[in-house]
């Protein structure tokens, strides 16, 4: 039995080759990249401008093969959660958050994680395996038939993109790259690269690498502001010091005259990281690299050994930090209700609700418009 080629998640360069060799010219990569991510068709039949006897050979060489939706939860606060089910039976979560005007899709590189950091549910899961192009872009796809085609394809529900779900993207370095060149093709998604933000716990050479390849935002996850506490929090820590993390940060910043500074990921941990004096050695740590400081009250997960901060305590992190010049945010919690906040997924599913079961077969109609309802 013939193997056939998932198209989804290839870059365009990819796909060139691939119509090449099936006798076909490069134009039909931006044919099949507008149909697929544009208009959301993923059935060669109905990609019109094809011939028939294209169709017929994409049909019998070639697929678009998805992750199984086995649950859309929402959030009273208008937060969406994905759970995919992958060939092999592995769960990863996507999450959509609106905030006014702005749409960000939190996806997933991996299932599960291997840094084990200690305030984050997805870790404590361990890893089991990365996520192939397909998957990771598969995410942005499902996230984005959830609203349906779009009149105007400059107004996207989804204008944001952030690999900071599930894993650690520069460990599955070429699928994370090839999916990120898909989201930044104007082909497909044409999503800006000031817009498509890539998270790491601080893995020092692949930050010089990315820089080769991807020119996107970088947010760096600290979490505190001395080695020897980040060692204990952060275990990469131990291999990757955060001076030689820092230094990575700026080689990649160097590279792009319009990247300007990294986000600076801090989880604020109840009388662990969050006291004044750490608040006055991040000051001294960052005093002369280019950054904003994204602060995130800890969310809670089961048996975790923290608690978020009070709102006060939260407050006077932030002024002190604001008061020495740093651009400083606290992140909203979102989808706590449904466990899609930052640090909580695990790719646990919950009973379906009645409004997840008639949106997951609306989904599977548009991947499937020939075949009988189930």
């Amino acid at each position: 039995m013939q193997v056939k080629t998932n198209l989804l998640g290839m870059t365009r360069e990819q796909l060139d080759a691939f119509f090449i060799e099936l006798g076909e010219k490069k134009y039909r990569t931006k044919q099949l990249m507008q149909w697929v991510y544009q208009r959301q068709v993923v059935d060669f039949d109905q990609m019109t401008d094809f011939s028939k006897k294209l169709r017929d050979k994409l049909k019998e060489q070639a697929s678009l093969d998805m992750p199984k939706v086995v649950l859309q939860d929402f959030s009273t606060d208008g937060t969406r959660k994905f759970v995919l089910e992958l060939e092999g039976g592995n769960r990863v979560e996507t999450v959509f958050i609106p905030e006014g005007q702005r749409g960000t899709l939190c996806i997933s590189s991996q299932v599960g994680c291997a840094l084990d950091c200690q305030f984050c549910s997805t870790g404590k899961q361990g890893f089991f395996r990365d996520l192939k192009a397909s998957e990771i872009i598969a995410q942005v796809w499902i996230a984005a038939a959830s609203f349906g085609v779009p009149e105007n394809l400059g107004h996207r529900p989804i204008t944001n993109i952030v690999l900071m779900g599930m894993g650690e993207p520069l460990l599955n370095f070429k699928a994370t790259v090839d999916a990120m060149h898909v989201m930044l093709d104007d082909f497909a998604y044409g999503v800006s690269k000031r817009r498509l933000t890539l998270s790491t716990s601080g893995i020092a050479p692949k930050i010089r690498e990315l820089a080769e390849h991807a020119d996107v935002a970088l947010a760096l996850s600290l979490h505190a502001p001395n080695d020897e506490l980040r060692d204990e929090i952060v275990p990469i820590n131990k291999k990757y010091k955060i001076a030689e993390v820092l230094d990575a940060c700026r080689y990649y910043l160097s590279k792009f005259s319009e990247r300007k500074r990294v986000i600076i990921e801090y989880v604020l941990l109840d009388n662990v990281n969050d006291k004044i004096e750490h608040a006055h050695q991040m000051i001294e740590l960052l005093k002369d690299f280019p950054c904003k400081i994204n602060l995130i009250p800890f969310n809670p997960f089961p048996h975790a050994p923290y608690k978020r901060p009070n709102g006060q305590r939260i407050q006077k992190f932030k002024d002190i930090l604001s008061q020495a010049g740093f651009v400083t945010t606290v992140r909203t919690t979102r989808g706590e209700d449904i466990d899609a906040a930052c640090g909580q997924l695990v790719g646990q599913v919950e009973d379906k609700t009645r409004r997840s079961q008639e949106w997951q077969a609306a989904v599977w109609k548009k991947m499937n418009p020939n075949a009988e309802s189930v």
